[in-house]
């Protein structure tokens, strides 16, 4: 899965000289949760209910700004006091999903290479998706992360994201002693690890607020990949923390320390706090 242009703004021009930088924002508070095996339908609605609370927080803040170029020292005509407003939230949703292979916006119908039958027979739903990059697989045994960030107004670069997405894996397997690295070239966006893709990143923006995000395999069932190209890459092959150790740990370990290691990278303050499900 990969993605670097989906609903993205014009590019925001650099300063020119003599423009102060934009001031440092405050740390924001991140809220996460495990919410261990959840319909992968189910998960796109939950996302997309946060990313509109999101949204209208943010779009909010910025009305209740004061205008630009109003001139100083003059009160607005009738001046009413205004209640606090609370920071849009933002949220690191982790969980894992039933068996399923999902299109994104890159995926044609000869990346899915089972026949109904064969996908029938192992419970396997096909989903189309409004993410970046083609096909691949998300079963149990697989963490998958759903961060809903707003990336204004100081991480407005999606190639910095992406690394950063990669970054927090990264550090994630050398928790537990795999060393994960990174190819260049926008067709092996993810982690590799063992000469295989261990980890996929798939990514939807729509005014810098993200949706959909990255796969970590701990231990699915591999044997799965088998009716798909995964990502594109059929030459390339797939692996799993479990295939890497021997044994894998529990997901929801490997949650906690992903999330911390999220927070680390993306400077949030993680508070664990899982949204209600639809």
């Amino acid at each position: 899965m990969s993605d670097l242009e989906i609903g993205l703004p014009a590019p925001v021009p650099e300063l020119g000289g003599g423009v102060s930088p934009l001031p440092r924002p405050a740390v924001r508070e991140l809220r996460w949760g495990f919410l261990g095996r959840v319909p992968y339908r189910e998960a796109v609605a939950l996302q997309e209910e946060l990313r509109r609370a999101l949204r209208g927080g943010a779009g909010a803040r910025r009305a209740a700004a004061p205008a630009a170029g109003a001139p100083a020292g003059l009160a607005p005509e009738a001046p009413t006091a205004a209640p606090p407003m609370a920071a849009p939230a933002e949220h690191l949703l982790l969980l894992e999903h039933p068996h399923v292979y999902t299109l994104g916006r890159n995926a044609s119908a000869a990346d899915v290479l089972a026949s109904a039958a064969w996908l029938r027979q192992r419970g396997i739903e096909v989903v189309e998706s409004d993410r970046g990059g083609q096909v691949t697989y998300h079963g149990p045994g697989q963490l998958v992360g759903y961060p809903i960030l707003d990336l204004s107004p100081d991480r407005r670069d999606v190639r910095r994201y992406v690394r950063d997405l990669e970054e927090v894996l990264i550090r994630t397997l050398a928790g537990f002693g795999i060393a994960g690295e990174v190819r260049p070239g926008a067709s092996f966006i993810g982690v590799w690890a063992g000469g295989e893709k261990i980890a996929a990143i798939g990514i939807h923006l729509s005014r810098w607020i993200t949706t959909h995000g990255f796969a970590l395999n701990v231990a699915p069932d591999l044997s799965l990949y088998a009716g798909i190209v995964p990502c594109g890459l059929r030459q390339e092959g797939v692996t799993s923390m479990a295939r890497l150790l021997g044994a894998a740990p529990p997901l929801a370990v490997v949650a906690a320390c992903l999330a911390g290691h999220f927070a680390e990278v993306f400077a949030r303050r993680l508070v664990e706090a899982p949204p209600p499900r639809p």
